[in-house]
């Protein structure tokens, strides 16, 4: 078996992507939740701007989306951007409990701008260089006006991430990873301030756990943690009777293949010394 992988500015990651925001509307018009033609919301995690471009993406193929709510953790610098128009990356970086959303550079949010710009690729590459110069950018006010059209920023800290997950599973017996909590927290945020109830969809990025230790500790706050990461997936399955995936749950009993060590600044030659090279 031949295997490969997709990081999330490549085309081969983000058409998928596209076909189930799709996929998940033609579920809501089977289930009677909506009409064919009615419009949706859909809700986000991201710091790429991958996952929330896919939708766009779609909604330009005929998808009828009313509004795109771009969900981000402390790092907020897309929600910063959506409310000002202005991308400033000079900023504090912080490590949270949903990693792949702690990012500064939103690299997918340029094929947006291309698009919001008419496909203008010589205007779109002023704005990118202007942010590897300067560390910053703004936008024209023509984009600006479509961006506060169809978008939505906002952001949610760990703290208010742990205390979603714990509500989520308290109220609704739903366990829901770091990054699917962001996207919930933040809809709520939305609809408290705009009153707007449009039917939406909410992006699911990731098992709870892939995250096991901060999902354990919000849904059992007060509790002592188990030792290892293995034993934190079993305690949150006995918690929870999430079913914990397959392939997860076999690597508890398989053999450690590799387990070498190596200093940051030994890691080039460690590299160079696996491959042969002198």
């Amino acid at each position: 078996m031949l295997f490969s992988s997709a990081n999330s500015i490549n085309w081969g990651r983000l058409l998928p992507q596209i076909v189930y925001y799709i996929s998940a509307y033609c579920d809501l018009v089977n289930d009677g939740k909506i009409e064919l033609g009615d419009k949706i919301n859909v809700v986000v995690p991201t710091g790429n701007f991958g996952n929330i471009l896919a939708s766009y993406y779609a909604s330009l193929m005929g998808l009828p989306i009313n509004k795109f709510i771009c969900a981000s953790n402390s790092n907020n610098v897309l929600t910063d951007f959506i409310k000002t128009g202005v991308y400033d990356k000079n900023r504090n970086f912080y490590t949270t409990i949903s990693p792949s959303m702690d990012i500064l550079v939103s690299s997918n949010l340029e094929r947006l701008l291309y698009k919001l710009s008419g496909d203008n690729d010589e205007v779109t590459k002023g704005w990118m260089n202007a942010l590897k110069s300067e560390g910053k950018y703004e936008v024209s006010d023509d984009v600006k006006a479509v961006i506060n059209d169809k978008f939505y920023g906002g952001f949610c800290d760990d703290k208010n991430t742990e205390a979603t997950i714990h509500e989520m599973f308290e109220q609704d017996k739903y366990l829901c990873d770091t990054h699917t909590a962001v996207a919930i927290n933040v809809y709520k945020q939305y609809v408290g301030e705009t009153g707007d109830k449009t039917p939406s969809v909410i992006a699911s990025t990731a098992s709870p756990y892939k995250f096991s230790k901060a999902v354990l500790e919000a849904v059992e706050p007060n509790a002592t943690l188990p030792e290892t990461e293995f034993d934190m997936v079993d305690e949150l399955h006995k918690v929870s009777g999430a079913e914990v995936p397959a392939p997860l749950a076999n690597l508890k009993n398989k053999t450690a293949r590799f387990s070498d060590v190596t200093e940051v600044n030994a890691m080039e030659n460690y590299v160079l010394g696996a491959l042969g090279i002198e």
